[in-house]
Order: structure tokens, then sequence, then C-alpha cells
């Protein structure tokens, strides 16, 4: 159960590119290493998932409580780069219908 965390700050867009899986696990550490870029004000920040290979509900609510803060602090969040599978998680849990999740890599991150 292994978690690889990149991020590329450049003033307040924020890219971050996650790999392996989020579980239990992971995510805490994930929340550590992300959670204080969403507490600045007006920052975008991008998430791709491209190279998750699993994710549980433990995951669900790392992003749920991003999504929140970024929101209180006016700012944008998106996931990118979800696989099919990760679509239908957010599907059947309703965030989909909250959270930007956009299946393809805009730009993409290195």
């Amino acid at each position: 159960m292994n978690i690889v965390i990149d991020v590329n700050e450049k003033e307040l867009d924020v890219e971050i590119k996650v790999a392996g899986e989020i579980d239990a696990y992971t995510a805490p550490k994930l929340k550590e290493r992300i959670y204080s870029f969403s507490e600045k004000d007006g920052v975008r920040m991008t998430i791709d998932l491209s190279d998750v290979n699993y994710m549980d509900s433990t995951g669900l609510g790392v992003f749920v409580g991003l999504f929140k803060n970024v929101r209180s602090h006016d700012g944008e969040f998106k996931l990118i780069g979800l696989s099919e599978r990760l679509i239908r998680l957010f599907e059947i849990t309703g965030l989909a219908d909250i959270i930007n999740i956009n299946s393809k890599i805009e730009g993409g991150i290195k």
C-alpha cells in the first residue's frame, strides 16, 4: 500500500499528482501533505488521479474535506484523470454532482 504525491505550486495554482492507492492507511498521508494548500485564499487546486488504482471511502473523505476547505476560501477544486471505477465511486456517492470531476487530463500534469 504505497502512495506517491507530487505537488507543483505556482502562486495560487496548485497541481497535485497522486499515484498508488488511497485507503485508510495512505489517506492520512495524502491529507497531511496537501491540506495546507487548500487554506490559501483563491487557490486553484487540480488533483490528477490518473495513476490511482484504488480508493476507498477514506480517500473520498479526504477529497470532500479538501473541496469544502478550498470552497470556503473562495478557491476552485478539480479532480482529473479519474478511471471509470473512480468516476463510478463519485457518482454512486453523489459527489460527482458536487465536485468537478473531469475524466480527461487538460494540459496534463507532469
